[in-house]
């Protein structure tokens, strides 16, 4: 017989006190079971909605501490779990979680490690859905280097629905990663480097007033710091330095 996989569904919020209840609803019954939601002391009610909507995990920061470090507390609370599969998806409804299963398909048949949601199977598409024309083309332009670089051929690598297999957030040290922004692309350079295999499906995007989006000046500091873990990633291949991105866990 096959063995069921536990999956936990984590959700990193930050103000999304109107766009978590629609995400949760959209959410396959089958996966609200295990749902971690991890509150990077939102200034809303973010806490207060998800209680009320019946939420069990909460865990709530008692400062603002940034992306990443709110990604470190979903994963550790996920594999406290049990989990076997951690599905990552922001609560701001711009990505559709009815997804999640054909995510989860991809892992529990052993064809990929991660996987990922692609907003951009067409440029038409991506800019209708509200995709800013700037950030469609430093989509682009950075996840053709990263292909390119790294021996991928993803649709794009700045997604906020992903999934990833117990193996992959027991061997990748993600908790070295950085707190911000970036953390996201560390943790995809960082699988390249360990040989796991990623894969994407099409997603819809959607972007509206409530969806959250960094401003042009911190995605010019993530577009930076992107380019700057991939030219570790090379040194470190090249044997030239050792870098902690890159060694394995402890």
């Amino acid at each position: 017989m096959k063995k069921q996989n536990k999956i936990a569904v984590v959700l990193p919020a930050y103000n999304a006190e109107k766009t978590l209840e629609l995400t949760i609803n959209d959410i396959p019954e089958e996966y609200r079971q295990n749902i971690i939601l991890v509150d990077d002391c939102s200034q809303d009610k973010t806490v207060e909605i998800a209680k009320k909507i019946g939420l069990k995990k909460i865990f709530v920061h008692e400062k603002n501490m940034g992306y990443g470090a709110n990604q470190k507390t979903c994963y550790r609370e996920a594999l406290k779990t049990g989990a076997d599969i951690v599905v990552m998806i922001h609560p701001d409804y711009q990505y559709n979680p009815k997804l999640i299963p054909h995510l989860v398909a991809f892992i529990e048949e052993d064809i990929c490690d991660i996987m990922l949601g692609n907003r951009i199977r067409t440029r038409r598409e991506a800019i209708i859905g509200g995709m800013p024309v700037y950030k469609y083309f430093a989509n682009r332009i950075l996840t053709i280097i990263e292909n390119l670089l790294l021996g991928q051929n993803l649709g794009e690598w700045h997604t906020g629905l992903r999934a990833y297999s117990r193996k992959v957030l027991e061997t990748i040290p993600w908790e070295r990663n950085s707190d911000d922004f970036v953390f996201d692309q560390e943790f995809l350079i960082q699988s390249t480097y360990f040989g796991f295999r990623i894969g994407d499906i099409p997603v819809k995007a959607k972007y509206f007033p409530d969806a959250s989006s960094i401003n042009f000046r911190r995605s010019m500091k993530y577009g930076i710091s992107t380019l700057w873990t991939l030219f570790l990633y090379i040194l470190t291949k090249l044997k030239l330095i050792k870098c902690n991105l890159f060694q394995r866990k402890s």
